[in-house]
């Protein structure tokens, strides 16, 4: 005796079938890019160095001080090979960078500026630099637009575009990215309480 086919997934066939068949429509064809006439801005952060404090009991918000704020004011110090070196108002600092000391990106004569692993001293506006010359694979992605973030047009010609920079994304002493939430939780409107669903 011969089985009857079931009938939902020879329905599920056919829909296919006929699917595949159906006439192409077109797309609209966006115009191909044209000369780039808008410009790559690099957001640069409030503070590029310094040190985030919380103010006095009458101001308790956070604030930025910067470098030169303190140092310079006072003979330079040299830059401690670690952590537990540190003194006055660095201590407590925490370091999640590898096994780098600190004197790897800061220069030892002048704290506040930046040290490449050529020895050339660089302010701290350009990290971008620092940052690349050890992570070469994530700048590669960043040039090519694949890593870093961007906001406005891929084609120039129509627009501008707004790229992050390595800081915005990661902390310089603990870059370790550590990721983030939805803006919105997600919500089911007939079962949350709000609105008078059930649970």
């Amino acid at each position: 005796m011969a089985r009857a086919l079931p009938l939902l997934p020879t329905l599920a066939a056919l829909t296919a079938v006929i699917a595949c068949n159906a006439p192409v429509q077109e797309r609209t064809k966006q115009p191909a890019p044209g000369p780039a006439s808008h410009p790559v801005t690099i957001r640069q952060p409030a503070a590029l160095g310094g040190l985030l404090v919380k103010g006095t009991s009458a101001n308790a918000q956070k604030m930025h001080v910067g470098c030169d704020t303190c140092h310079s004011l006072r003979t330079p110090a040299t830059v401690p090979r670690d952590t537990k070196q540190l003194s006055s108002i660095h201590r407590g600092l925490k370091v999640q960078h590898g096994r780098l000391p600190c004197t790897s990106c800061h220069d030892s004569k002048s704290p506040q500026n930046l040290r490449l692993a050529s020895g050339e001293r660089i302010s701290s506006a350009e990290v971008m630099r620092l940052c690349g010359q050890c992570h070469g694979s994530q700048k590669r992605d960043y040039d090519h637009g694949a890593h870093g973030g961007m906001q406005g047009y891929w084609d120039l010609s129509r627009g501008p575009r707004t790229r992050n920079n390595c800081v915005h994304c990661h902390a310089p002493h603990t870059p370790a990215y550590v990721g983030g939430r939805p803006v919105l939780p997600l919500k089911d409107r007939f079962l949350s309480p709000n609105t008078g669903g059930n649970r």
